[in-house]
């Protein structure tokens, strides 16, 4: 298996999983002018990471794909919730929430000049786009509550909840009094598969 990433993206949870699972694969950096060559275009057409390749060639895209795959191929890994298919909907159910909800505010966080030409504009659509992100933060602050791991057991979502913190550390957002997730964050920050994958990545 061969991940492609960029450091620090979204894909990054990948990498954890990856790590967590304890089965050979290999990485391959992406550089940020790499996503619109024709070569990566051939790997994943939509210009992005995650992408994972098998070593028959088959390639996966799509960030809740590909940790559901990895769960269903390592189940010995035991990432794909408690084992009952509640523990699998829950495991999903954060999965859909940071990935379809909390994850694109941020694409006007990141690259504001993609959705409006004026700059005073811009910084508007950012600034707003912050303070909405609190939101969602406190829901997840919320189900952390006499939990170790968002869905409960440790999963696939885990390790995409730390990395949209520490999006949300470096951009700005207000987590002030989000104790369950400071708590969160601090244990992955001490986790040997996080701290490999993000050493792997130079973060």
């Amino acid at each position: 298996m061969k991940l492609y990433y960029l450091p620090g993206a979204c894909s990054l949870a990948d990498h954890i999983v990856l790590e967590w699972i304890g089965q050979p694969y290999e990485t391959y950096r992406v550089a940020r002018e790499e996503l619109g060559s024709p070569e990566y275009l051939r790997i994943n057409p939509s210009g992005a990471v995650p992408a994972l390749q098998e070593d028959d060639g088959w390639v996966l895209t799509e960030n809740a794909a590909i940790l559901n795959y990895l769960a269903d191929k390592f189940p010995e890994a035991k990432l794909g919730g408690d084992g009952s298919l509640r523990g699998r909907a829950e495991a999903n159910r954060w999965l859909a929430y940071i990935n379809s909800d909390l994850h694109p505010l941020y694409k006007p966080v990141f690259r504001p000049d993609r959705f409006i030409e004026d700059e005073a504009a811009q910084e508007t659509l950012r600034r707003n786009a912050v303070l909405r992100l609190r939101g969602y933060y406190e829901r997840l602050d919320a189900q952390l509550v006499g939990k170790d791991w968002l869905a409960g057991s440790r999963s696939f979502v885990d390790p995409y909840l730390f990395v949209v913190n520490r999006w949300a550390i470096a951009k700005g957002v207000d987590l002030d009094g989000l104790d369950q997730l400071t708590r969160f964050q601090q244990r992955m920050l001490e986790d040997v598969g996080v701290k490999a994958a993000m050493q792997q990545e130079s973060l």
